[in-house]
């Protein structure tokens, strides 16, 4: 098993942005002590992870501060800030990609990177992709959709668009919950996490400790994002990206710093309960 130091950076994230965050105790946050600061701290594994390149991972880092952020009470003007500067991002990205295509494809070409252009055109540029760089994402929706509403049943599937679709064990498995539990199955598992996410909220909310609250709306965030990824990328809504589905994906460092957070959480659960038999 190799070992990924970006998923454990998750972990180190969390906790020093909620250790920031704490220091106001409830108090809306500053933009120059404590937004700029979030942000400065924040910018450093991103980068770091950027340039590996592991581009799943950065974008994590990105949901888990904007989550801890909205649930720190941060300005209402600092929000509409924040999406006009994401929208405004995300639009000039998109007209830079499209109007300068070719250049961009030959520098990412030029320094190793060419499987994130081939993502990034499929999903902006799907008729214009190869079918290469189509066929993972076709062939996962095609899997799927043969699940039907009950599936093919356990170990029933292994259709013929599955043996096109590479690490069905990790980074694909909602392929095979899709084609062998069917639309039933998927829903299932997705309500599952609705209630897991949902009892980790509400302890957050029962917290005494702001700090504790902030940890596990952190942990919260980085799961949803990751279950969003995954699901999405494999129905089309995203692109491609090497993101793990929660505790279903085959081991790793992912299932590690998955584990360890929910240890957290159980943590802050028990120490609260401690607190409370206490008084």
């Amino acid at each position: 098993m190799l070992f990924q130091p970006a998923e454990i950076v998750k972990i180190f994230l969390i906790l020093a942005v909620a250790w920031l965050m704490g220091r106001r105790q409830g108090d809306p946050l500053s933009m120059r002590k404590d937004v700029l600061l979030i942000a400065a701290v924040s910018f450093v594994p991103f980068v770091l992870v950027m340039i590996q390149p592991d581009l799943g991972n950065a974008m994590i880092y990105v949901f888990i501060v904007l989550g801890m952020l909205w649930i720190g009470n941060v300005r209402y003007t600092y929000v509409l800030i924040g999406l006009g500067v994401v929208v405004g991002g995300l639009v000039l990205f998109y007209t830079l990609f499209n109007s300068y295509n070719t250049e961009i494809k030959n520098y990412l070409q030029d320094h190793g990177k060419n499987h994130w252009y081939q993502r990034i055109n499929t999903f902006i540029n799907p008729e214009e992709a190869s079918a290469d760089a189509r066929r993972q994402t076709e062939y996962a929706m095609i899997a799927i959709g043969s699940g039907g509403l009950a599936g093919d049943g356990y170990m029933q599937g292994e259709s013929k668009n599955r043996k096109f679709i590479p690490y069905t064990y990790s980074d694909s498995i909602f392929v095979v919950v899709g084609e062998e539990f069917g639309f039933q199955g998927a829903a299932v598992l997705l309500l599952l996490y609705f209630v897991f996410i949902y009892r980790m909220i509400i302890i957050a909310y029962q917290c005494f400790d702001i700090r504790g609250s902030f940890i596990i709306i952190g942990i919260a965030s980085m799961l949803v994002f990751q279950i969003f990824q995954n699901v999405g990328m494999m129905i089309g809504l995203v692109p491609l990206t090497g993101i793990t589905l929660p505790f279903v994906s085959y081991g790793g460092t992912s299932l590690l710093l998955n584990m360890l957070s929910i240890g957290l959480v159980f943590s802050i659960r028990a120490h609260q309960e401690k607190y409370t038999l206490n008084e």
